[in-house]
């Protein structure tokens, strides 16, 4: 058996939390949180956010009470220390990704450098 790497991504508890309750409705207890980078946007690089069934063998994972939070090897570096939270307000309903290695970011948010 082969150690699996790990990451430095956190995920706060609101966040598993909505988390799991998405893959509840969905029916599905196969699917894992991916969380990538990956060139784009105003600022050079843009978050990924989604589910995914696959896992590939040079990806890190870290599971938070259940859910499992996956990252590929090359966004390792750039998310590490990164905290994702699910914010609902009046203003805003989503994830949010608090990144301490983003040096900038652009007004929307989506993409940073």
């Amino acid at each position: 058996m082969t150690d699996v790497m790990t990451h430095g991504v956190k995920l706060t508890d609101t966040a598993a939390n909505k988390v799991r309750s998405l893959l509840e409705a969905e029916g599905r207890d196969d699917l894992r949180l991916r969380v990538a980078v990956q060139p784009g946007g105003c600022s050079g690089l843009i978050y990924q956010l989604f589910f995914d069934e696959l896992l590939e063998e040079s990806d890190a994972v870290v599971d938070f009470s259940g859910v499992e939070v996956v990252v590929d090897s090359m966004s390792v570096p750039y998310l590490d220390g990164a905290e994702i939270d699910f914010e609902d307000s009046i203003q805003k309903q989503g994830f949010t990704i608090d990144n301490p290695n983003a040096s900038g970011t652009c007004a929307c948010g989506d993409s940073f450098s």
